[in-house]
C-alpha cells in the first residue's frame, strides 16, 4: 500500500513540474519583456486573486498559528527563489538554467537530516562531489562559449535560487503535514504578492493589456504546479520526489529550443548528466515511506 501511495505521489509530482516548466517558459518571455520583478509581482498577485476566491467559496478555515508561521517562512525562501530564478531565466538558456537548479534536491538532503530528521547517507556525500563536477563542467562550457558577464551573473543567480528552493522543498514538506493543498498554494502565492507589492511602487513595469492573458495563464498554470507538488509531498518523503526535479531538463531543452530558439551545449548535457547522477548516488538504498497525515488526506 505505501508503495502505491508512493508511485502515485511520484507521478502527481512529475506532472507539477511538467506544468512548471511550461510556466517557466512564459515567465521567461515576461521577465525579458518587464523584468523579473514585474513578472513574479503579477503572476503571484493574479495566483492570489484566483486561489483565493477558491479558498473563500470553499469556506476553508483560518490557518492557525504553527501554519501561519510555515507559510510566511516558505513564501519568503519560495519568493526570494523564484526572482532570483527567473532574474537568472532571463540571462541564461532554458536548459542550462534548469541544470543548474538540480543542486536543489541535493542540498535538500542535507537540510531534510537537519530539520526534518531524515537519515543523511554517506552516499549523498559522494553524490555531492559528483555533482559539483557537474556544475563545473557547465561552467566550462560558459567559459569556452565567451559567455558575458550577464549570463554569469545569472547562472550565480540560479545557484542562489536552487539554495533557497531546497529550503522551500523542506518547508513544503513541513506545510503538507498541516495544511492542505489549497491552502498551501493560496498562502505561498499570498505571502510572495504581499513581499514583491512592497517594492511595487519604485520597480513595478505595469503589463501591457495584451500580457494580461499571458499572466493569467502563468497564473493558473504555477497555481495548479504548485497544487500538485504541495499533494504530492504530503503523502512521500523528500528524498524521493527531490527526485522528480530531474524531468525539468527534457522540458526545459525542448520548451527552450520550441520557444525561444535556444541551442544545448554538450557541456551543459554533460554537466547535467553528472549533477543528476550524483542525485541518484545520493538517494540510493533502502527508504522508509513517509506517513500520510490527515491534514494531507
Amino acid at each position: 500500500m505505501a508503495r502505491s501511495t508512493d508511485m502515485t505521489a511520484f507521478g502527481v509530482a512529475a506532472l507539477g513540474i511538467f506544468t512548471y516548466s511550461i510556466m517557466d517558459a512564459i515567465m521567461k518571455a515576461l521577465s525579458i519583456a518587464n523584468g523579473a520583478y514585474s513578472a513574479v509581482l503579477w503572476r503571484s498577485v493574479a495566483g492570489s486573486v484566483m486561489v483565493g476566491a477558491v479558498f473563500v467559496a470553499r469556506r476553508q478555515p483560518w490557518p492557525g498559528g504553527p501554519a501561519l508561521r510555515l507559510h510566511l517562512l516558505r513564501g519568503t525562501a519560495a519568493g526570494l527563489s523564484v526572482l532570483s530564478f527567473f532574474w537568472g531565466l532571463a540571462r541564461v538558456p532554458m536548459a542550462q538554467s534548469v541544470a543548474l537548479t538540480f543542486l536543489a534536491p541535493l542540498i535538500a538532503l542535507f537540510l531534510a537530516g537537519l530539520v526534518l530528521g531524515e537519515k543523511i547517507r554517506r552516499a549523498a556525500v559522494y553524490g555531492s562531489l559528483v555533482a559539483s563536477l557537474g556544475v563545473l563542467v557547465i561552467a566550462t562550457g560558459q567559459a569556452r562559449s565567451g559567455a558575458s558577464t550577464d549570463t554569469l551573473l545569472g547562472s550565480a543567480a540560479i545557484i542562489f535560487a536552487s539554495v533557497l528552493y531546497a529550503a522551500s522543498l523542506i518547508l513544503l514538506r513541513q506545510q503538507a503535514q498541516v495544511a492542505t493543498p489549497m491552502e498551501v498554494t493560496l498562502f505561498t502565492s499570498l505571502v510572495i504578492a504581499l513581499l514583491m507589492l512592497a517594492g511595487a511602487p519604485w520597480l513595478a513595469v505595469w503589463p501591457r493589456l495584451d500580457q494580461l492573458p499571458i499572466i493569467t495563464a502563468a497564473a493558473v498554470i504555477g497555481s495548479a504546479s504548485a497544487w500538485m507538488l504541495a499533494w504530492a509531498y504530503g503523502r512521500a518523503e523528500t528524498q524521493l520526489l527531490a527526485q522528480v526535479e530531474y524531468t525539468a531538463f527534457l522540458w526545459a531543452a525542448a520548451l527552450g529550443w520550441l520557444v525561444f530558439g535556444e541551442q544545448v551545449s554538450l557541456f551543459t548535457v554533460a554537466g547535467a548528466a553528472l549533477i543528476i547522477a550524483g542525485c541518484v548516488v545520493a538517494v540510493r538504498g533502502p527508504r522508509v515511506a513517509a506517513p500520510q497525515s490527515e491534514a494531507a488526506a
